[in-house]
């Protein structure tokens, strides 16, 4: 079975306001409500590709019910840990001549809670997979992956972190089965600027050297870059397409990636897959399909 967590899940509200002007009434052209969070938006990507998956974190208050029903409503299992006190956050995407966002803070995690979580993750069997995604939340512990992965080390899990910076740093002694860095996170890391693929490819294979079995750079509009664990390189430029949408594209590669592994044990065909996929969800204003990854499979 393949799971992920989402630590602070939310209630995405977006919003389309033709001329928006700061110190007034505006009025919506559009607005949409979508359950968000780095693991939910895995998990929607799996269901629709054909992966059933369980979707783990936390929630609270009527907000985080409605997260929960909307995430079942995309065919997806869940099950999520309720916190007693406070709401799941609600985060506004303002699309008008610039975007903006609101992100809201969530509720606050006791240590009680995270406990409930690692008791479930221990239920994790040989051959699972398990998707961490996302920054930790202020009221939780910092080495929160790190607990997570001591935990399960030597199991057979497959894991995938999608993190930056030190979050991502200090697990890769765990050896994550997949990470998925941008170019920009990655030059983050350690601190330089990426100028080309070569570069890219030589700070990517440091992150091997620290621990990391495969390593995933997504680029954008310039496509990705997979740093396969038997040393070899895969390039992918992006399919072309008109981008309407690049929130939950990096998610839909992990997604994509993951599908097309496990459907053929072939890391350079799930590399194809996870490109499709993240592309997919850019062209798109919601998440990918499974038709809409097979029309773009057939064009990288």
């Amino acid at each position: 079975m393949i799971y992920t967590v989402t630590f602070n899940p939310s209630l995405d509200y977006i919003v389309k306001v033709d001329d928006f002007k700061t110190g007034q009434v505006n009025r919506t052209a559009s607005e949409r409500l979508f359950p968000g969070g780095k693991g939910i938006n895995v998990s929607i990507v799996l269901k629709n590709l054909g992966f059933d998956n369980v979707a783990l974190g936390f929630i609270a208050g009527f907000t985080g019910r409605e997260i929960e029903t909307r995430v079942r409503d995309f065919g997806c299992s869940s099950d999520f840990i309720e916190i007693e006190n406070g709401l799941s956050r609600i985060n506004v995407k303002l699309k008008s001549q610039e975007e903006s966002e609101i992100n809201g803070r969530g509720p606050q995690i006791s240590e009680e809670a995270l406990e409930k979580l690692f008791a479930q993750l221990d239920r994790l069997k040989k051959g699972d997979v398990l998707a961490l995604a996302g920054s930790i939340p202020s009221s939780m512990p910092s080495d929160t992956y790190e607990r997570i992965m001591a935990r399960l080390e030597n199991r057979g899990i497959d894991i995938v972190v999608d993190a930056t910076k030190e979050l991502l740093k200090k697990v890769l002694k765990y050896h994550p089965f997949l990470i998925k860095p941008n170019n920009h996170e990655l030059g983050d890391m350690f601190g330089v600027t990426l100028k080309n693929d070569d570069e890219i490819i030589l700070y990517g294979k440091k992150l091997q050297e620290m621990g990391a079995r495969n390593v995933l750079v997504s680029m954008a509009g310039d496509g990705a870059i997979f740093l396969n664990e038997d040393g070899s390189v895969h390039k992918s430029a992006a399919p072309s397409g008109e981008v309407k949408n690049s929130v939950g594209a990096g998610d839909s590669m992990v997604a994509g990636f993951l599908a097309g592994y496990l459907e053929s044990g072939d890391l350079a065909a799930a590399f194809k897959m996870g490109v499709a996929a993240g592309s997919a969800s850019a062209f798109s204003e919601e998440l990918a399909t499974r038709q809409e990854v097979s029309d773009l499979l057939n064009k990288i």
